[in-house]
Order: structure tokens, then sequence, then C-alpha cells
């Protein structure tokens, strides 16, 4: 993947829009999304070329998206991260350029406000820390860490080691100690213009963020929709979904709102071009109508 593909941008009014992606993949996405053979998939030829082979391999992306508002910079969702311990052989112990691309982008750790956690599975809480001295430290040290209370206090009492690896103790609890987390509702306003919607299913307190700029509107979705073939065929749960007929009602909802609509829909998984419009598919469902 070049530097150029890694970083992508949109303006939102007033407001800049990076995604900072931390790798993309082909195909092996059967254990996430365990619906989307290739033969289901293949003849749904809107994802083409963008988010599926010709032969119905599914594209996704691992990114982070910094919401930029002259004013404000906020990280939603912070990745895998690097000399992370995992019980997924690609992903153990990552040695990817991600911050160095982030910093490329013009966003040094430092400077960074706020990191939004959408939810606090494994791809979205990595760089929360980075291994300093053999010790795990907050990335963003100027950063109030963001997490909905509901989903704190869930993973708090149910924390699981053995699907992933220590996610918690390595990308999570550190914030905490460190005193850098605050645990907001799930309808909470970061800053004028950048609010939380709540989008529960594939987690108990999994949040959407909603952006909206001097006339102007776009939804980061976290993980309520994982794939843009989940937009055409909603019924297609996710195995890492909390409760699976709640997601697929937040995800049905959530199209239902936005289809037609100018709302920017940028997906926290979707493979480059990543964002576009919802639009009705005429076999059913929807579809995404790409920014490129």
């Amino acid at each position: 993947m070049t530097q150029q593909t890694k970083v992508q941008t949109w303006q939102i009014g007033d407001f800049k829009v990076t995604r900072v992606v931390e790798m993309e993949m082909t195909g092996g996405s059967k254990f996430i999304l365990p619906d989307a053979s290739p033969a289901e998939v293949a003849p749904l030829d809107w994802m083409q070329p963008h988010f599926a082979t010709s032969d119905g391999k599914l594209i996704m992306s691992v990114h982070a998206l910094v919401i930029d508002t002259g004013s404000m910079r906020i990280v939603v969702d912070t990745c895998i991260g690097n000399d992370k311990e995992r019980n997924m052989p690609s992903w153990n112990n990552l040695q990817t350029s991600f911050l160095d691309d982030l910093i490329g982008a013009g966003y040094p750790p430092e400077t960074i406000d706020a990191v939004m956690c959408t939810h606090l599975h494994v791809d979205h809480v990595g760089w929360n820390t980075r291994l300093v001295d053999g010790k795990w430290v907050p990335t963003f040290t100027n950063a109030r860490y963001l997490m909905a209370e509901e989903e704190w206090a869930y993973w708090d009492a149910n924390e699981d080691e053995d699907t992933y690896g220590p996610i918690l103790a390595d990308s999570v609890r550190p914030v905490v100690e460190a005193g850098l987390a605050d645990f907001v509702s799930q309808t909470h306003e970061i800053c004028p213009g950048v609010v939380l919607e709540p989008t529960p299913g594939h987690t108990p307190g999994h949040v959407s963020v909603h952006i909206t700029s001097n006339g102007e509107e776009a939804l980061i979705t976290g993980d309520c929709i994982h794939h843009p073939v989940q937009m055409t065929r909603t019924e297609w749960c996710s195995s890492a979904d909390y409760d699976q007929a709640q997601g697929r009602a937040t995800r049905e909802g959530l199209l239902e709102k936005y289809v037609d609509s100018d709302v920017l829909v940028i997906g926290t998984h979707f493979a480059t071009p990543t964002a576009g419009k919802v639009k009705r598919f005429d076999g059913g469902g929807y579809w995404l109508d790409v920014e490129v």
C-alpha cells in the first residue's frame, strides 16, 4: 500500500476528516462475516473493485480517523497497535508504520486532544498505548480517552483474554490508570459539531460518531456496519456481535435513517475509498455510492 493510499481526507464543512491506514487486506474475513462467502458476494457487482474482488473475496481495512475541527483534534479508534500479543497470527506483534504515517499526515500524538473509542474491541484500541522500556504507556499523552460508560462497565466486568489476547491489560487499563479516561454517555457531545450516536448490538455500548459543520454532515460508523456488503445483506451479522439481533436492527435503522440523504458515511473498516452515500438497492436493501 502506498503512502498516498494510506492517508485520505474529506472536507465536512469547516472540518477535515483524515484516514490513516494501519493495514488493508483481501480475503480471510470469513471468521468475522461467516455468511459472506465468495459465491454469495460475487453477484453484488456494485462492490467491485473497491470492496470485493471479481471472485467475491471481501476487501477490508483497519484504520484510524482524525477529525480536525480547527480547534480540536479527535482520533476515532486506534487500530491494532505494535508489539501487542494477539491470538490472531496476522495481528500478533505487528511492526507497522502507523504512528509515522499519522505524524506524516500532520498529527503528531502529542497534538491530539481526544481519542474516541467507538467500542473496546482489539482492532479499535491498540494504539491507545505503545511499548516504552517494557511498559505500556499512553500514546496520546495530552488527550482525553473517551469511551461509553456502558462499554467500559461491560468489558471491565467481562474481560476475555482467550479470544484475542490481553486487550484491556495492554491497551485500555493503562490509560485508565494514568487518569486519562473519561466514561461518557452514548449521546455525548465531544465538541460542537461532533456528537456520539448510539449504535448498540456489536457491543453493549457501541457508538458511532456524527459530524456536522457548516451545513454538511458525516457519520463514522464504527462496527455497526463491518463491511459495505452488510448494507445489501443486512441480515449478515458479525461473529463478533454481542447481540446479533440488536446489531441487525441497529444497522437497518441506521441505513433507513440516512438513505438518499447527503450524509457522508465513513466506514471504520471500509476499504479505499471508504466513504459514500447510502442508496436503495434495486434488489432490496441498500448500497454505498462511493466518493472517488
